[in-house]
């Protein structure tokens, strides 16, 4: 395993939060663009860095993570990186990528692909070789939250790609997401488990954080305050029980998930 890796997290302060990343190797000062819509933005902190952008990577098709490929690309000849099974949702892609493809960026730095349906069914996250790991984990997994199924998703594949892939890292992997959602999601884990001192004590902390300068946190942090690795908490259960009565006297950790799921869209 590899030492570090250069995370630049670039906030975009548009209606939906976005968060675009580069992703630099310090010895040749090649970089990777994830989901870089604030082209500008994207291309002056890599001008500022001294780095020169030579792939860009999109985790899924929606528009707030591809709106700024073209000209990214444009101004930097640099290569587009999707999940395979894109090619017919994101124009001009380079390289279509399956589970288990390795990114390298310059000489110091790789990536691999991790299929992580859910959100929508071509979506990837990017999971760095480094002590420790750095996940880049688009609108599967969100601060505090989970990406929501509504524009070519399917909940059970979410609910797959969380017990089966995102559970299993280890547990101090770094997240860092597509948007910057953290407080609002804290307040819905608060609401299915209101005795979660872990996330009120956070959401004190953050609903008053730049986000320019955002909290990052662990896959071990989330599991104590993320209501969508809290499945088998007795409070989350005991309170979903009063929204679904029909809900089985010892739910599955899938029913639970669907079912907070479920709330959280109309939430």
């Amino acid at each position: 395993r590899r030492q570090g890796v250069i995370v630049e997290q670039i906030y975009t302060d548009n209606a939906y939060r976005n968060f675009n990343y580069l992703i630099a190797c310090p010895q040749t000062g090649e970089a990777l663009a994830i989901d870089p819509l604030e082209a500008g933005l994207c291309l002056n902190t890599a001008r500022d860095r001294g780095w020169e952008i030579t792939q860009v990577l999109n985790t899924h098709e929606h528009s707030d993570h591809i709106g700024g490929n073209e000209a990214v690309i444009k101004a930097t000849g640099a290569k587009l990186l999707a999940h395979a099974k894109a090619k017919d949702k994101i124009a001009n892609i380079d390289i279509g990528l399956s589970a288990g493809d390795v990114i390298k960026v310059g000489k110091t730095v790789e990536l691999e692909s991790l299929d992580t349906p859910g959100h929508t069914l071509s979506h990837i996250c990017l999971l760095s070789h480094t002590d420790p790991p750095v996940l880049f984990s688009g609108d599967t997994l969100f601060n505090a939250g989970a990406g929501n199924c509504h524009h070519g998703g399917h909940p059970s594949h979410l609910y797959e790609t969380f017990a089966t892939q995102l559970a299993k890292l280890p547990e101090e992997t770094r997240v860092y997401p597509g948007h910057d959602y953290i407080a609002n999601n804290l307040r819905f884990t608060l609401d299915r488990e209101p005795d979660n001192g872990k996330a009120g004590q956070l959401l004190d902390q953050v609903k008053v954080q730049d986000p320019h300068r955002a909290l990052v946190t662990t896959l071990g942090l989330e599991k104590e305050i993320n209501a969508f690795f809290r499945l088998h908490s007795p409070t989350v259960i005991a309170r979903l029980r009063e929204a679904f009565p029909d809900m089985s006297e010892k739910p599955e950790a899938r029913e639970v998930f669907l079912k907070l799921r479920e709330l959280r869209n109309k939430w």
